[in-house]
C-alpha cells in the first residue's frame, strides 16, 4: 500500500472534524433566535470539547486493539448525526446533547485514528506528517467558517446544519476507507533510523507512563498552553464584533485563524523534526504569552488584529501537532492510542478553562481583557512546567 494514502484519508478525516473549530460562527445566530447568554452558548463547545477529549481515551485504546477503520468510521457516524439532529431543536439543553455530546463523541473517535496511524507509516517524517494530518483538522474551519456563514444568511442555521452534516458523512467514509496500519515491524525502504528513541525503542506500556514524572509534567503544560488558543476558537466571532469589526470581517478572522492553526501543526511539525519537540513546543508557547494581551490590545485594527489571531492559532496548532509527537518519541507507538488519549484529556481541561474563563468575564465586565491577560499568565506556568519535562530514562537508554 502506498504509505501517503493514509495521510490522505486522515486530512480528509480531519477536515471534516475540524468543523467544530467553527463553533463561533453559530453562537449570534444562535443567541439571536432563541435568546440564549453567552455563557449558556459557550458551554455547548465547552461540553464538545469535554466529550471529545474524555472519547479520546477510549478510542484510542479501541484503535489500538482493532486498528483504525472501526473508530473512524464511529466518528464520522456521531457527527453527521449530532449536527442534523441539532439542527432540530429550540431546547438548550437538546443542543447540549446533540452537538455537544454527539459532535464531540464523534470528534474523539475520529480524531484518535489518524495520528497512530501517520507515526507508524512514517517514523522517519514523523513530525512532518503528523503535523499534516492533524493540519487538515486545523484547516477544516478555513472551509467551514465561510461555508456556513454563507449559508446561514441564506438559508438560516438550522438547514446549514443539515448540509454540513451530509457532507461530512460522506468525508468521513471516504477518509475510513483510506485509513489503515502498516504491517508489523515495517521500516520504509532505504530508512535507517539515526536515534532509536526515535523510533523503534522501548514502547512504554499505559502504567508505567503514569508512573512518569514527565508525563504530569507535559500534561499541566499541554493543558494550560491549549488554554489561550481554545479561548479565542470558541469567541472569536463575538470577540471582534464587540470590538466594532463588521460581520464579514469578523466571520474572515475564522479563515485567518484556520491557515495559522493548520500552518502551526504542519510547519511546526516539521520545524520539531530538526530543532527537537520540547524547544520548538517553548517557543511557541513563549510566543502565545505575548499575542494574547497584544490582541486585545490592537482589537480595533484589523491588520494586526488578524496577524495576532493567525499567532495565536499558530502557536495553538503547534501544541496540536508537537504534543502528539512527543508521546511518540518518548513513550512508542505500540500502545499509543491510549497513552496519547491520556495526555489529550490535557486539551480537554484546557476546553473547559479558557471558553469558561472568557464568558464568565465578559457576561461580568462586557469584555474580554481580564480573560485575555489570564490566558498569558497560564501560558508562562505552561512554560515551566515544560522546563522539567525529560525523555523517560528507558527511552534514553534504547537511543544510546
Amino acid at each position: 500500500m502506498n504509505r501517503w494514502l493514509p495521510v490522505v484519508g486522515g486530512i480528509l478525516m480531519n477536515l471534516a472534524l475540524g468543523s467544530l473549530y467553527a463553533w463561533s460562527v453559530f453562537v449570534l445566530p444562535l443567541e439571536k433566535e432563541l435568546g440564549w447568554s453567552r455563557v449558556q452558548t459557550s458551554w455547548v463547545f465547552t461540553i464538545a470539547i469535554v466529550c471529545f477529549s474524555l472519547s479520546f481515551v477510549v478510542a484510542g485504546r479501541l484503535q489500538d486493539l482493532k486498528g483504525p477503520r472501526l473508530c473512524a468510521a464511529i466518528g464520522g457516524v456521531l457527527v453527521s448525526a449530532g449536527f442534523v439532529l441539532a439542527s432540530r431543536t429550540s431546547s438548550l439543553f437538546a443542543l447540549y446533547l446533540c452537538f455537544g455530546v454527539l459532535v464531540g463523541l464523534g470528534n474523539g473517535f475520529g480524531y484518535a485514528t489518524p495520528m497512530p496511524v501517520g507515526s507508524k507509516w512514517f517514523p522517519d517524517k514523523r513530525g512532518l506528517v503528523v503535523g499534516l494530518m492533524v493540519g487538515g483538522y486545523g484547516a477544516g474551519s478555513a472551509i467551514i467558517g465561510p461555508l456556513a456563514t454563507w449559508l446561514v444568511a441564506r438559508v438560516g442555521w438550522r438547514i446549514t446544519f443539515q448540509i454540513l452534516g451530509a457532507v461530512f458523512f460522506a468525508m468521513t467514509m471516504v477518509g475510513t476507507a483510506l485509513l489503515k496500519n502498516p504491517p508489523p515491524g515495517y521500516r520504509p525502504p532505504n530508512w535507517t533510523p539515526k536515534r532509536a528513541a526515535m523510533s523503534d525503542g522501548q514502547d512504554v506500556p499505559t502504567r508505567a507512563l503514569l508512573r512518569s514524572p514527565t508525563f504530569y509534567a507535559l500534561w499541566i503544560a499541554y493543558c494550560l498552553g491549549t488554554t489561550a488558543g481554545l479561548m479565542i476558537i470558541s469567541q472569536l466571532v463575538p470577540f471582534a464584533r464587540s470590538a466594532g469589526i463588521g460581520a464579514t470581517a469578523a466571520a474572515f478572522a475564522v479563515t485567518v485563524g484556520a491557515f495559522g492553526n493548520a500552518g502551526g501543526r504542519i510547519l511546526s511539525g516539521w520545524m520539531s523534526d530538526t530543532l527537537g519537540r520540547l524547544p520548538t513546543l517553548r517557543v511557541m508557547i513563549f510566543f502565545s504569552a505575548i499575542a494574547m494581551p497584544m490582541l486585545f490590545i490592537w482589537r480595533e485594527q484589523v491588520v494586526p488584529f488578524y496577524l495576532l489571531v493567525a499567532l495565536v492559532y499558530w502557536c495553538y496548532g503547534t501544541q496540536l501537532s508537537v504534543f502528539a509527537s512527543t508521546t511518540a518519541d518518548f513513550y512508542g507507538t505500540k500502545h499509543l492510542g491510549m497513552n496519547y488519549g491520556l495526555l489529550f484529556t490535557a486539551w480537554g481541561a484546557a476546553g473547559v478553562l479558557g471558553p469558561a474563563i472568557a464568558a464568565r468575564v465578559f457576561d461580568r465586565f462586557g469584555g474580554y481583557r481580564y480573560a485575555f491577560f489570564t490566558a498569558s499568565a497560564l501560558a508562562l506556568a505552561a512554560l515551566a512546567s515544560l522546563a522539567i519535562a525529560r525523555m523517560p530514562e528507558q527511552r534514553r537508554e534504547a537511543a544510546v
